[in-house]
């Protein structure tokens, strides 16, 4: 096999129904919204609690009397010991043996809830790779991969990290050691500094070595159907037979990290965070899990791709806005139930969050949007707003596919998010006009993507129950990734004018 066919296949895959294969790596994006689900729970049993012992009206009566201004500029002048003392009753009454072991609890679940969800989504996005290269249905072969081989995934994910905390602490003593030795026998403790930088560079050689190993290792387990370890023996003979491939793909995913951090770091100069992130969701990952099953597959002698469509890529982008565009449409017109019940929970979280807030606002807590808004650089300023919201709408869409739950987490967190922040704002008549153009587009987007995640939810269930094939699960997962490409339109169409107009038309108008 050429290394030319495998990228074709790759290039095919992308072009032909990109969207049989990108929902599941929107669902992997998702993940953090499930995961925050944890801390959000942990954080209202605390909150209960206190309530429940009397200390939260202790800890409120508490901020009444303190001094809640900014600290003095001396971090070891009295002033500033005597501003931070004033906090000690309100740790005596938050750290308790209860909320330790909240704490602890909610540690430990949040670690087990990443380590479920990124072997599931591994699977499942690795057995879509493994059926587009095959031009069969990926979302369907990605659902059965995901039942089948996560526990295996899963394994590996353990045995990797156990060997990495192998070489790093074996690395680590071996380097205490000989540093001690040669201090000992030279009466020189400078000449240690050597060794410990060959360590340095020993531990970073074995880690490499083990994360070229395991790079493939999903791979075999999904298109071999091989157990944890023996994945690991099918990587080596795959390395040792196609060297060229390996090491093509291994310098590859070497440089695009490389390009992506250079490029990160310049866009983060300009206040761009989130679009890298955007960009690897999309692009970066799905490309490179399917290059290294198009090189495995072809390996393996199984590589027929899907043909590349005859329309020029410009038209096929032209096609796919216009689709989405229709899809979130039609999906509105036909669920206004749902799309109320999303609009009235996001009005009632709203209010709490204007409640919520009123007693730090008495505190002299405060926010400004035109404090926000120093610094603003329009094009850069649209760039993160779109890939903020997108991100936002991806997570809280895909995310519901756990019972809901996240879904209504993070329509709930934002609600009242923006009720705190509107009731402790300064200049309150600023901030409405502030978001009034662009908010016309911002949130109805985003209380769609919240309909997408509920229905997503719903149908996952029935699915779990055996009540729904997987073709009607793969349907509605190909669904929601075209109503979240309208979606996307919607926010663009919002960053362009949170990020061009909102800052400046209303001081216009002044």
């Amino acid at each position: 096999m050429s290394l030319s066919d495998a990228v074709g296949a790759v290039v095919s895959v992308f072009r032909r129904r990109p969207s049989d294969l990108l929902p599941l790596y929107l669902l992997g994006a998702a993940a953090p919204a499930v995961v925050r689900v944890v801390p959000m729970a942990a954080l209202l049993i605390g909150v209960l609690y206190l309530a429940g012992t009397s200390r939260l009206d202790s800890l409120l009566n508490s901020l009444q009397e303190m001094n809640l201004g900014p600290p003095p500029s001396d971090p070891e002048s009295a002033a500033f010991e005597a501003w931070a003392s004033q906090f000690e009753p309100l740790v005596d009454l938050l750290v308790t043996p209860a909320t330790i072991a909240l704490l602890i609890v909610a540690v430990f679940v949040s670690l087990v809830v990443v380590a479920l969800l990124y072997a599931i989504t591994s699977a499942a996005q690795l057995g879509a790779c493994y059926g587009r290269v095959r031009d069969e249905r990926g979302l369907i072969a990605g659902i059965a991969g995901a039942r089948r081989y996560w526990l295996r995934i899963l394994g590996l994910f353990i045995l990797e990290f156990i060997l990495w905390v192998v070489v790093a602490l074996g690395v680590g003593i071996g380097t205490v050691v000989a540093t001690g030795a040669v201090a000992v026998a030279t009466d020189a403790t400078a000449l240690g500094v050597p060794v410990v930088l060959l360590g340095g560079l020993v531990t970073i050689a074995l880690l490499a070595l083990v994360r070229a190993l395991f790079a493939f290792a999903p791979v075999a387990v999904v298109v071999d159907d091989a157990g944890v370890f023996g994945s690991l023996s099918k990587t080596a003979g795959f390395i040792r037979s196609e060297p060229i491939g390996a090491l093509f793909y291994y310098a590859l995913a070497v440089g695009s990290l490389i390009a992506l951090s250079t490029v990160s770091g310049v866009l983060f100069r300009v206040d761009v965070v989130t679009f890298p992130s955007l960009v690897t969701m999309l692009v970066l990952l799905p490309a490179f899990d399917l290059l290294k099953t198009a090189l495995y597959v072809g390996y393996r002698g199984r590589l027929t791709p899907p043909a590349a469509p005859d329309r020029s890529v410009p038209s096929q982008l032209r096609a796919g806005l216009g689709r989405g565009w229709h899809e979130m449409t039609a999906y509105v017109r036909h669920t206004p139930l749902l799309q109320l019940t999303v609009v009235a929970l996001a009005v009632a979280s709203f209010w709490v969050g204007w409640r919520a807030g009123a007693p730090l606002a008495d505190f002299g807590v405060e926010t400004s949007i035109a404090a926000r808004l120093q610094g603003h650089l329009p094009p850069a300023a649209a760039l993160e707003f779109f890939a903020n919201n997108w991100l936002v709408a991806i997570t809280t869409a895909f995310g519901g596919l756990a019972l809901v739950l996240p879904t209504i987490a993070s329509l709930v967190f934002n609600g009242v998010y923006m009720g705190f922040y509107a009731q402790t704002e300064t200049e309150l008549a600023d901030l409405v006009t502030f978001v009034l153009p662009h908010g016309i587009f911002e949130i109805p987007a985003i209380f769609i993507a919240s309909a997408v995640g509920i229905s997503l939810g719903l149908t996952g269930w029935r699915a779990f129950r055996g009540r729904t094939g997987r073709v009607a699960f793969a349907d509605e997962l190909e669904r929601a990734f075209w109503v979240l490409i309208g979606v996307g339109l919607l926010l663009a169409i919002a960053a362009v004018i949170e990020g061009f107009v909102s800052p400046y038309y209303y001081d216009l108008l002044l």
